[in-house]
């Protein structure tokens, strides 16, 4: 039996009862499916792909048709799962006009059924106009890793009086703008749970603690994948990494010792054929 697909009004309902999202990133077809087989609620599409899976140092050189492909071959591979689509660097910063395009790209070329943009009280024209567009938004503030110079680099956000006002301003003025659902990164659980509490829409974290709507990771750092650095809220699941690396190791020694490959790996010639007689 093929999985019900999680909608809005499903999201909705879910914070209303208090029963948290699963959310993870995922970049190709293969991940995407193992997502979607172990019942998960939905799935981003991250501009982290660039970390990820073309190995540059941040998410800026992310490019629409980087993200488009990807989310494309996400949505093959998980059909009946909520997709996101994370709009990649000045994809949406120029104008309203250029968000909104980019923002419809997701949807017309990959079949994403929403789109997450980063920022607070600055982007909420955005916002607004990606919404009148009959597109679904998640706003994403706290550490927001396309602007993390400005911030200082990727560090926790919202740690003083002054600077969670100022986020929970944000997040007042992305409810107010039509933004669906909101994302915190890297904010203080006391902070976080304050937010969910005035916000009518399902509010999500990433490194935000327990007190939110549901949490999100990357899915190269639950499995082990990413080694370039572990960011302190991630939990590992797995040790992919060793796994693959060991597999490959294996490999390498069976090939030059001559174990693989074996009999039970070859094709023979049909019985009865021979090459007795060809002039080779």
């Amino acid at each position: 039996m093929a999985k019900k697909k999680l909608m809005i009004y499903d999201f909705y309902r879910m914070k209303k009862e208090g029963k948290p999202v699963t959310w993870l990133t995922a970049y190709d077809f293969p991940t995407a499916q193992f997502a979607e087989a172990a019942g998960l609620d939905m799935i981003l599409v991250g501009d982290s792909l660039g970390m990820c899976v073309y190995g540059y140092e941040g998410t800026v050189p992310v490019t629409m048709d980087q993200a488009i492909a990807h989310c494309e071959a996400v949505r093959r591979g998980a059909p009946n799962t909520f997709v996101m689509g994370d709009m990649p660097f000045l994809s949406y910063q120029t104008s309203d006009e250029d968000a909104v395009a980019n923002a419809g790209r997701f949807l017309k070329e990959a079949n994403v059924d929403a789109i997450k943009l980063e920022g607070g009280k600055r982007v909420t024209s955005r916002i607004r106009a990606i919404v009148d567009a009959g597109i679904m938004v998640c706003g994403h503030i706290g550490l927001t890793p396309q602007s993390s110079g400005q911030l200082g680099g990727h560090k926790a956000q919202g740690r003083t009086r002054e600077s969670a006002r100022l986020l929970i301003e944000d997040a007042l003025a992305i409810e107010a703008a039509g933004a669906h659902m909101l994302l915190l990164e890297a904010v203080p659980p006391e902070v976080a749970g304050v937010i969910r509490r005035k916000l009518s829409i399902p509010v999500y974290g990433i490194g935000a603690g327990p007190d939110v709507d549901g949490q999100l990771l990357i899915i190269s750092d639950l499995i082990g994948q990413f080694q370039a650095f572990t960011p302190k809220f991630v939990k590992k699941y797995a040790n992919v990494a060793e796994v693959v690396t060991n597999a490959i190791r294996d490999y390498i020694d069976e090939v030059r010792s001559g174990a693989f490959p074996e009999e039970k790996h070859c094709y023979r010639m049909i019985e009865g054929e021979t090459l007795d007689g060809l002039d080779i």
